[in-house]
């Protein structure tokens, strides 16, 4: 088909312009790809290999024996022991750290000299690995013959303590403590410093005591960024690993084993692949359910744009 113009030639229609485009969408596969291959695969063998009895010390022999594995996790009381230790492991260090954290966090929103430095020596625990708080308080705070603690005991006329033989669960939860009070003190002095001065203002003018300012204004504001800190420290609390290898090792017995490190022994020292899974499977299921709660709760206490 020709078209006509005004000078009596004709034209051509415009060529269109075809050739091979990519959709936004298709522009993430890649990255998707890689997260799927790193972590979706290595989970869903995990949970073939949790329906097998599956030892390493006899690899030809693996027979099915369907929830046998799970059946065997959530009926040995010694396993339950464990689950319970995990969850007081998680619970006291998350209540600690919400305590200490928001009384530091109520420190360092007033001005005072030398806060940026201290702001930074505070954050510094946060940035330890595990493993070395897990040594710097074995060896050099709570070591019963040159330790930190109990020189202090004996100067003071006690007798040394051994807190990881005696007090095992306490000494852990202080490890974790002191590793993950800054980031609780972090979260919740950016809420704080968000709440709006003219209200602390109203309510002094109006008589109200330091209580009932903290009760009324503080920690109602509060409530976004503790809910915050409880879903992302749960979620890391439930899976602590290093500071248990590095300390006590699950000892005594298994007074400080929780089911990370159970999972560490079943599978690299007793090489039992099956069990190991079956209780790898529980801990991301647990996980994952306690995480889709609280973000629940979060979601719902987050007010509407109308509003």
């Amino acid at each position: 088909m020709t078209i006509a113009n005004p000078s009596g030639t004709t034209a051509l229609p415009p060529k269109s312009k075809s050739g091979f485009k990519l959709s936004p969408a298709a522009l993430i596969w890649p990255a998707m790809l890689y997260l799927i291959l790193t972590t979706q695969v290595p989970f869903f063998m995990t949970i073939y290999y949790s329906f097998f009895q599956y030892n390493l010390l006899d690899p030809t022999s693996r027979p099915f024996i369907g929830l046998g594995n799970y059946a065997t996790l959530l009926t040995d009381p010694q396993n339950l022991k464990i689950v319970l230790n995990t969850i007081v492991l998680a619970l006291a260090s998350l209540v600690l750290t919400l305590i200490i954290g928001g009384g530091l966090a109520m420190l360092l929103n007033r001005e005072f000299p030398g806060r940026s430095l201290l702001r930074t020596l505070l954050i510094s625990s946060f940035l330890v690995m595990p493993v070395v708080t897990a040594v710097i308080w074995k060896n050099m705070l709570m070591n019963p013959v040159f330790g930190f603690f109990s020189w202090v005991i004996t100067k003071l006329g006690g007798q040394p303590v051994d807190w990881l033989a005696q007090y095992p669960m306490a000494s852990v939860v202080a490890m974790i403590t002191w590793e993950w009070t800054p980031f609780a003190m972090l979260i919740l002095l950016t809420g704080l410093q968000s709440l709006p001065d003219d209200q602390l203002e109203a309510a002094r003018l109006d008589g109200a005591s330091p209580l009932q300012e903290f009760q009324h204004i503080v920690l109602p504001h509060w409530t976004q960024a503790i809910q915050v800190v409880v879903l992302m420290e749960t979620i890391a609390l439930l899976q602590v690993y290093g500071e248990i290898y590095g300390s006590t090792s699950g000892g005594p017995g298994i007074a400080t084993t929780n089911l990370p490190y159970f999972i560490y022994q079943k599978a690299f020292a007793e090489y039992n692949i099956g069990l190991a899974s079956a209780a790898g499977v529980i801990t991301v299921v647990l996980t994952n359910i306690l995480a889709v709660y609280m973000l629940r709760i979060i979601t719902r206490n987050q007010p509407s744009k109308g509003e």
